[in-house]
């Protein structure tokens, strides 16, 4: 296996540099071992290359190749035999963090003294030795904080990832005639942060279940990487069989995130473009903000990852913070992907930092401190009703690369969202009867419906079916249409706030609609929307 060559030179150095004790936190246990066996034997990163000699509880120490046992089992006694042998060697650990947690204090804190006891032998003897310590989770005991040196073992690259699918072609006897080198690069995307054994398991999943590994087998993957989120606990996996076809309207925010689709991909490189931070979508309520943000997985062929605020705050003291961070970590890990945070003011809002010991501030600070300065293709999607109530500085550019706004469907977007509820809800439908799915009744319907938004037109229609179904009738277009008179729109409930909403919007960002959609709309000096020379008071 052919390794990051600069992972491989930071590990050198601190061979080199006598380092006593590296700990390297990784479930990857086998690939962690070989690839410090690379660095131990490369003559070209080490002068003096060093025997690997491994140590476990239930093997004692033992030399890499199976040269049988070489010494005890207890961990005190290992380290005492490390003291008094004299040859260049590195010695690896499995699992001691485990006597620091599961041994009673005093054998623990004899364990902890014994390993002080050698660290001036290791940087001082003639022979080349270091203790490389091995674990899932990074546990050390603040008595040997200064002598335990942390080294990042990241999970596979592109590079290693590639290389597996193309070990597991060539066993499996596969055909590449319809991979084309763009779906190669893609399913090698789809299994970053995944560790290696997880991305074997997820491409002879793929092989098994469509006949042969093609650009098909991406959901299987993302199946994999949905293993992960599950544990996390506080990310959701959102799987939608959704696309941006089953949107009516905003077009211009389908146009700009349809251009920077792929945007990830090494071919992008040429172009010096940055793969995109995220989008911040406001407006009105029910009008496909949450609804584009499920759509996206479907035409980028991303996780879609949603972080629920309400499972970040608790009440341990520093554990809200350290939710945020795993859940940073968790989508970074199964990038590229999509994190979705709905209703966003609901968790980071300026109120949200009264009388909480300024938690909600720390964790404002992490999440816009991590929009800053990631590098893992994470596309963060917000939605927010309440675009007052973010703080500025979430706002500011540099966090999003886009703000868009969500008004009321003009005539032409609600022309498109009734036909899309129509052939979906009608035109399937066993009683639909004389009711047809044609532009003279969506034209109609369109009319009478100036003022609402998109989840009330879907209502309308499935308002409609109830009352086919009470009178045990097909459907009727009278139906549609008394349903559409009997319903209050969110436009007059709520038209003060949706007044503030637009004023706000018409300074600060951009149209979700695209300008021929808006065509024939103005907006009034009072925030409201004229079409046709009628004003329109909501």
């Amino acid at each position: 296996m052919k390794y990051n060559r600069e992972w491989q030179i930071n590990l050198a150095n601190l061979f080199k540099a006598r380092f006593p004790y590296i700990f390297i936190p990784t479930w990857e246990e086998t690939r962690a071992v070989d690839f410090v066996e690379s660095v131990a034997f490369d003559t070209e990163l080490i002068k003096y290359p060093r025997k690997v000699i491994l140590w476990s509880q239930t093997k004692g120490l033992y030399e890499k190749g199976g040269k049988g046992f070489l010494g005890t089992r207890e961990p005190i006694k290992a380290f005492d035999h490390i003291e008094k042998t004299e040859e260049d060697a590195i010695y690896i650990f499995k699992d001691l963090h485990v006597f620091f947690e599961c041994q009673p204090k005093s054998a623990a804190n004899e364990l902890i003294r014994r390993m002080r006891d050698i660290v001036q032998a290791l940087r001082e003897s003639e022979s080349r030795r270091n203790i490389v310590l091995l674990s899932p989770e990074l546990c050390i005991p603040s008595d040997l904080q200064k002598e335990i040196t942390v080294f990042d073992f990241p999970l596979p690259d592109s590079s290693e990832i590639t290389e597996l699918l193309e070990r597991i072609i060539k066993e499996n006897n596969l055909k590449e005639d319809g991979l084309a080198p763009q779906d190669k690069e893609k399913l090698v995307k789809a299994a970053l942060g995944l560790t290696l054994q997880e991305a074997e398991n997820a491409f002879a999943r793929a092989i098994v279940q469509n006949k042969g590994i093609s650009n098909e087998s991406i959901p299987i993957i993302f199946d994999e990487k949905n293993q992960l989120i599950k544990k996390s606990g506080i990310l959701e996996f959102v799987k939608e069989d959704l696309n941006m076809s089953d949107i009516g309207g905003l077009e211009n925010l389908k146009n700009w995130l349809c251009k920077r689709n792929n945007s990830w991909l090494d071919s992008a490189r040429k172009y010096n473009i940055p793969a995109p931070k995220g989008v911040l979508i406001t407006g009105v309520p029910g009008c496909g903000k949450s609804l584009t943000a499920k759509a996206m997985s479907q035409i980028w062929q991303l996780p879609l990852l949603k972080l629920d605020m309400g499972k970040i705050f608790s009440g341990l003291v520093g554990s809200s913070e350290e939710n945020m961070r795993r859940a940073i970590k968790t989508a970074e890990a199964v990038a590229p992907s999509i994190l979705w945070i709905d209703e966003i003011e609901k968790g980071i809002s300026t109120g949200a930092f009264n009388g909480d010991s300024g938690t909600s501030t720390r964790i404002l600070g992490t999440f816009l401190t991590w929009m800053q300065e990631k590098k893992a293709p994470v596309f963060v999607v917000a939605t927010s009703n309440n675009i007052s109530a973010l703080p500025p500085e979430l706002l500011r550019k540099g966090r999003f690369d886009e703000i868009f706004f969500v008004d009321l469907p003009t005539y032409s977007e609600r022309e498109k969202i009734f036909e899309v509820h129509l052939r979906r809800l009608v035109a399937t439908s066993e009683v639909a009867g004389e009711v047809k799915v044609e532009s003279e009744l969506i034209s109609r319907l369109a009319e009478m419906t100036e003022g609402f938004v998109g989840a009330e037109i879907e209502q309308v229609i499935i308002t409609a079916l109830y009352e086919a179904f009470f009178g045990q009738r097909d459907l009727l277009e009278e139906d549609l249409i008394k349903a559409v008179k009997d319903t209050v729109p969110l436009s007059v409930t709520q038209k003060e706030q949706i007044r503030a909403l637009r004023v706000w919007a018409s300074e600060r960002a951009v149209s979700a609609a695209l300008k021929s959609d808006l065509e024939g709309y103005t907006a009034s000096t009072e925030g409201k929307w004229c079409r046709g020379g009628r004003l329109l008071d909501f």
